[in-house]
């Protein structure tokens, strides 16, 4: 079993309005997923969120979207190849400008939302946001979904030369490709601690899954998702830590 990084979405409050414990979720992992403007966040966010991090030693990463802050990120837009390849590097370097003000570095890329779904889905996409991180720093990982065939991505980031990051998630039901139940369906989402503990658990281990047709699969992932916006989620997350320490403990 190899160790599985735990990555939650940050800093996404704006102004007086707060979303997300992030203090109490950011003790408990290893990645944070920065929010960079587009979506989320504003200068005084961001900047609070890299100095929180640093605090508990956990890295971060750059969460850039479409620019849509009233639909929060979530609804597809058309944009071209370039429009993407160049907001996702303009949130690169906001982002960075927090870091380096806080002697941190950008860790690695995730996009959020329409953006991540969108670059699952569309190769040209994909393509367009490692040019972005290609042209900011090359060494720099693209943390996309792990689904049941991954070989397409990995061939294109081969081509390209960027590094990928897998990411898995413990408290959403997957279909029979291994993606994501839309929030739209009912059992989307997993709110039983019992349940996302032990997919968890699964995922580190190369168990299978069910997917919500009852086939099984496995996940090859490098890093889990948790979120932590409500107190049942931030004790989820303590869970999923102690449960993958136990397992890193005993292996």
């Amino acid at each position: 079993m190899k160790a599985l990084l735990l990555n939650a979405d940050m800093g996404e409050s704006f102004g007086p309005w707060v979303m997300g414990l992030d203090h109490e979720v950011m003790p408990h992992v290893d990645l944070a997923n920065v929010a960079c403007g587009f979506h989320a966040s504003d200068p005084d966010v961001i900047r609070m969120t890299v100095r929180l991090a640093k605090k508990h030693g956990v890295r971060v990463g750059a969460h850039p979207a479409y620019p849509d802050m009233v639909g929060f990120g979530r609804r597809s837009l058309a944009c071209s190849a370039e429009e993407i390849e160049n907001l996702v590097l303009y949130q690169l370097g906001a982002l960075a400008g927090m870091c380096r003000a806080e002697g941190l570095e950008v860790s690695y890329v995730k996009p959020h939302g329409a953006l991540y779904n969108d670059m699952a889905r569309d190769p040209e996409i994909m393509a367009a946001v490692m040019r972005a991180i290609l042209a900011y720093d090359p060494g720099l990982p693209l943390m996309t979904m792990a689904t049941r065939d991954t070989s397409a991505a990995r061939a294109l980031a081969a081509a390209e030369g960027v590094a990928l990051w897998f990411e898995a998630f413990a408290d959403r039901a997957y279909d029979g490709e291994g993606r994501l139940v839309s929030r739209r369906e009912p059992g989307a989402v997993h709110h039983d601690q019992q349940v996302i503990v032990d997919q968890a658990r699964r995922i580190a281990t190369g168990q299978p899954l069910t997917a919500n047709d009852g086939s099984e699969f496995v996940l090859a992932a490098d890093t889990l998702c948790v979120h932590g916006d409500n107190p049942e989620s931030i004790a989820a997350v303590k869970a999923i830590r102690q449960a993958l320490n136990a397992l890193e403990a005993g292996s």
